[in-house]
């Protein structure tokens, strides 16, 4: 992308086919251009639109030029945070690690505590739990600026890790901490927990995020919790000699993740 200007800076044919709205660019290069542009002002200098084009950029400029000026830095920091999180994320975040520890107050209450009977109910939930935020981070009911963001070469895989790396940053040290008193260690729920946040990526790929979230969700607890809340057993699933079907798990939907990764640029979304 180095033009005369010196390294790193567009070419004019690029910037013309750009401004020209030239479909044929690849969208690597589209989404490494318009990062650019956001920083260069001699290469937004360089672009050539026409005279109708031109007036109305300057007119929208002169709208939304003084509220543009008003708080920079705060514009700076929100432009940031929506690269790896939606501003109605928390709230979800929130209701999750509510659950989380609604699950730790009904095992301490004694019906699933260490030194009970059966399963921890927060071990059962702990490998679905971080799926309702992660559906959340990518749904166009839950963000505002959803269409604007879809729209650009960096709605890919990228921005969708670095939301989901949001969710879990939040979430797993919130399952750590209340699992420890209840006897649900990290070693049972982890890898599986990891496995169903990349399940619901590669499914996503293909029905949308909030979709696939829901059916993984459903289908474990149909298939897991349920049953290990009536048998009073810990599931086959969670227990130790279950971790190398997880391993195996694991290593499918993230090399899925990786093959499908041109299709999280137009990446479905339930409401």
């Amino acid at each position: 992308m180095t033009g005369k200007g010196g390294a790193g800076h567009a070419t004019a044919e690029l910037l013309e086919r750009y401004a020209a709205g030239d479909t044929g660019i690849q969208p690597d290069v589209l989404w490494a251009l318009e990062g650019h542009l956001e920083a260069c002002a001699d290469c937004r200098a360089g672009l050539v639109v026409d005279a109708g084009t031109a007036d109305l950029l300057q007119r929208i400029r002169a709208d939304i030029e003084p509220g543009l000026a008003v708080k920079p830095a705060r514009r700076r920091r929100l432009a940031r945070s929506l690269r790896w999180s939606v501003p109605s994320l928390m709230r979800w975040l929130a209701m999750t690690v509510l659950m989380t520890l609604i699950a730790l107050f009904l095992d301490l209450a004694g019906h699933n505590s260490v030194g009970g009977s059966g399963p921890p109910l927060l071990l059962l939930l702990a490998p679905v739990a971080p799926l309702l935020g992660v559906a959340a981070a990518w749904a166009r009911g839950t963000d505002a600026a959803y269409e604007l963001v879809a729209a650009t070469p960096r709605a890919g895989l990228y921005l969708v890790l670095r939301r989901t790396l949001t969710v879990l940053v939040v979430v797993i040290p919130a399952l750590t901490m209340a699992g420890l008193p209840v006897g649900a260690s990290p070693a049972r729920w982890l890898l599986p927990c990891l496995a169903f946040t990349a399940g619901t990526l590669a499914i996503g790929s293909a029905i949308g995020v909030p979709r696939a979230a829901g059916v993984l969700a459903a289908g474990w607890a149909v298939g897991v919790v349920g049953p290990g809340l009536v048998t009073r057993e810990i599931p086959l699933l969670l227990r130790p000699e279950s971790l190398p079907l997880w391993v195996a798990v694991t290593v499918v939907v993230v090399l899925t993740v990786a093959l499908r990764r041109g299709a999280y640029t137009r990446l479905p979304s339930g409401r």
